[in-house]
């Protein structure tokens, strides 16, 4: 990748004195990462974003489109959106699975396409636990009962989300051990769909994260109470993940850094966490983002707020991380990466504005990257 093309200079003039401020001619954000044997061009990441348009847990062409255009535009990783272990876990009945191998072949010419556009090719496993059921965001997002079309919902414990939604069933032991295994499984149908990067969905509040939330996780067994205890689930979830998951490709866990609430997750807690799984040594990244657990929640909502959390899990437990939350602007991306407040910048909102942001944000910071071959006359601006 040629990053060498010198860039113009910014003059400002004072009354006194001439300062001339030149752009670094090879930024950041758009030098290559490598984990494990898995190497992407740059560090600007698709987001795994829900499009609530699968059929039966099927990507379809619409998924297609969606994800192949990030490629082409020049992210360095794309990921599949959120998708889930098994029928119940999904958020909505749109919503995306890997439970069977029609699934995993649907997928497997999307992973082909992305990776030949030059960009790295990740999946979001998950399950969306006592948040599950409920209708499209289009259609209202509410949720929906067993009685009217939805199904019954799994959780650590029967606590609700909110108002109107289901009290879920809560998990004995050996529902606990049969999800794991489906973790494990459709892990294995990842690998054979061909993609390069699985993270694991921890945050929001769907079921990895209601594990570890001492707001949504009531239980006294050795799955509830202490920190070890609710951090159990993940880690379990890790191993059966690894059992059928290349040693030479990575592993990322996304997680939510804090509940912003008194007396729930916390910065504390997430790099605690992010210190067991670095040495552990199956866990690569930890995309640190927050909240989801609880609607009570209070978020002081502005462009990078998150990137904090990031920082704080990147230096003080010397895990890889990646920054997400509201990074629109290329400045504060490469700012992000150049300051070494994490390793990659993880755009949702953005991307889903232009999937040729990373193609623009080159020109922004006067890199030289390299268009698609058919869209080279359009590079003019």
């Amino acid at each position: 990748m040629d990053t060498k093309t010198p860039a113009s200079p910014n003059v400002v003039q004072g009354e006194s004195e001439r300062k001339v401020f030149q752009r670094d001619p090879n930024p950041h954000i758009f030098r290559p990462i490598s984990f494990r044997s898995v190497t992407a061009r740059n560090r600007i990441v698709c987001s795994p974003m829900c499009q609530y348009s699968a059929t039966d847990g099927a990507p379809n062409d619409w998924h297609f489109q969606h994800l192949a255009a990030r490629a082409v535009g020049g992210a360095g990783i794309v990921f599949a959106e959120m998708t889930n272990v098994e029928p119940r876990g999904r958020i909505s009945a749109g919503c995306l699975g890997l439970w069977n191998d029609d699934q995993r072949d649907a997928f497997a010419r999307i992973a082909r396409f992305v990776k030949a556009q030059g960009a790295v090719a990740g999946i979001q496993l998950a399950h969306a636990g006592r948040k599950a059921s409920t209708a499209r965001p289009w259609e209202g997002g509410k949720p929906i009962l067993p009685e009217n079309g939805g199904w019954q919902i799994v959780a650590p414990s029967p606590i609700p989300f909110s108002e109107g939604y289901q009290v879920p069933q809560e998990m004995d032991e050996k529902a606990i051990a049969a999800t794991v295994a489906k973790f494990a499984a459709s892990a294995r149908r990842a690998r054979e769909a061909g993609f390069d990067v699985i993270e694991l969905h921890g945050a929001h509040g769907y079921l990895i994260s209601s594990f570890l939330s001492p707001i949504s996780n009531s239980r006294t067994d050795r799955y509830g109470g202490g920190f070890e205890n609710r951090a159990r689930f993940l880690l379990e979830v890790v191993d059966a993940v690894r059992s059928e998951w290349p040693d030479e490709k990575p592993l990322f866990v996304r997680i939510s850094c804090t509940d912003w609430m008194e007396g729930g997750w916390d910065l504390e807690s997430s790099v605690k966490l992010a210190q067991v799984l670095k040495a552990g040594g199956k866990v690569d990244l930890m995309d640190c983002s927050s909240g989801g657990v609880d609607p009570r929640q209070k978020v002081n909502i502005h462009p990078g707020y998150q990137v904090p959390f990031a920082a704080a899990v990147r230096g003080r437990a010397g895990i890889g991380t990646g920054a997400i939350g509201l990074i629109y602007s290329p400045d504060m991306a490469e700012q992000i990466i150049a300051s070494g407040q994490a390793d990659l910048v993880v755009m949702a909102r953005a991307m889903l504005n232009d999937p040729y942001w990373p193609l623009h944000a080159a020109k922004a910071l006067r890199a030289k990257i390299p268009w698609p071959k058919q869209y080279e006359r359009g590079d003019i601006f």
